[in-house]
């Protein structure tokens, strides 16, 4: 009855995060000289105290905690193991520490309270599920190093939206080498088109995922635009497709670029606008008394959405094509604010 009520009482207890677990473990193991046993780290350290039991069946955290150690050596703390000379070879009689000396920063690096605030914060902006364990890393060994992530410093903690909800489904098939399914919906189309794709690499340009692969229909290579890409992404079981090339990831950044570069728009802007603000800083050329700047682009579509979103303030000079989109985009806003246009 005994033992329920305790077994009981752990489980409602509240889960620990795992990055509270490992920094309460590094903190444990910096301030100890001699070393802790492995039985003083899981009755001790905050984590593992609140489930370990006493009188034995502590398998489960002991498994824990050798996935901890290899977490913190892969942060690039140097957790030490050391022997005990009356016991040689008994790994119950093993102790743990991190020496401070070797974990501390070299003495040449330095940084200032706001550097370290934004250090912490941003380690904090990484929220979405794919990269939790990255932030979650981050943070462990910030706060190792005495970093306080919620320093006040800014007054509000950064967020990001790092992804679109087609990203993970796709990375997921990416490390498997499994064909996705998705359907994909390209300017100027009414309907979302079925794809299947060979995923090869996930690259970030210009702020927006792009997923470059193998079209298995086309039989040809293609990058697509995730925002793009409408409803679920289906994995496809089977055998696993031949790896792409190594450099995958470098060659379809390279084309996104190379087209950007290719793309070439000359723009009026009002003086003053919040538009030449912003085109400004992108600005290639600029010839500031009449009021044009030259930018290169890389999606036409999502540069007409840009544009048409700075109203009067800016004119497209050139190319015509885009001049056309952004209009098309104005006169469709017009057109639902007409009297009695239905909303």
């Amino acid at each position: 009855m005994i033992a329920d009520v305790a077994s009981s009482k752990r489980s409602g207890e509240p889960r620990i995060p795992v990055e509270d677990r490992l920094f309460s473990l590094v903190l444990a193991l910096l301030a100890t000289e001699t070393g802790l046993l492995k039985s003083e780290i899981l009755s001790t350290v905050r984590g593992y105290a609140e489930r370990y039991d006493d009188r034995g069946g502590n398998a489960n955290l002991e498994r824990q905690f050798e996935r901890d150690k290899d977490e913190i050596r892969d942060l690039g703390i140097p957790l030490e193991t050391i022997e005990s000379p009356d016991r040689p070879g008994d790994n119950q009689a093993l102790r743990y520490r991190i020496p401070k000396g070797d974990y501390d920063l070299p003495v040449d690096v330095r940084f200032t309270p706001d550097e370290l605030a934004l250090l912490g914060l941003a380690a904090e902006v990484w929220r979405e599920a794919s990269l939790s364990s990255d932030s979650q890393r981050a943070l462990t060994k910030l706060r190792s190093l005495g970093i306080e992530p919620r320093e006040p410093v800014i007054g509000y903690a950064p967020r990001l939206r790092v992804r679109e909800a087609a990203f993970e489904p796709i990375r997921q098939a990416l490390d498997k080498r499994q064909r996705v399914r998705f359907r994909y919906l390209k300017p100027g189309e009414r309907e979302p088109r079925l794809r299947t794709v060979e995923p090869h690499a996930v690259v970030l340009h210009e702020g927006r995922w792009h997923l470059h692969g193998r079209d298995v229909d086309a039989g040809a290579p293609r990058t697509f635009l995730l925002s793009r890409i409408v409803g679920d992404v289906q994995s496809l079981a089977g055998r696993p497709f031949d790896p792409p090339p190594a450099d995958v990831q470098d060659r379809a950044l390279a084309d996104l670029r190379a087209l950007r570069q290719a793309n070439i728009a000359d723009l009026a802007v009002t003086a003053g606008s919040d538009a030449e603000v912003r085109l400004g800083k992108r600005a290639v050329e600029a010839d500031d008394d009449a009021g044009v700047i030259r930018l290169h682009y890389t999606d036409a579509a999502v540069f007409a959405d840009e544009l048409a979103s700075y109203g009067p303030e800016v004119r497209v000079l050139s190319p015509s094509t885009l001049r056309d989109a952004v209009r098309e985009r104005l006169a469709a806003v017009a057109a639902t604010h007409r009297p009695g246009a239905d909303r």
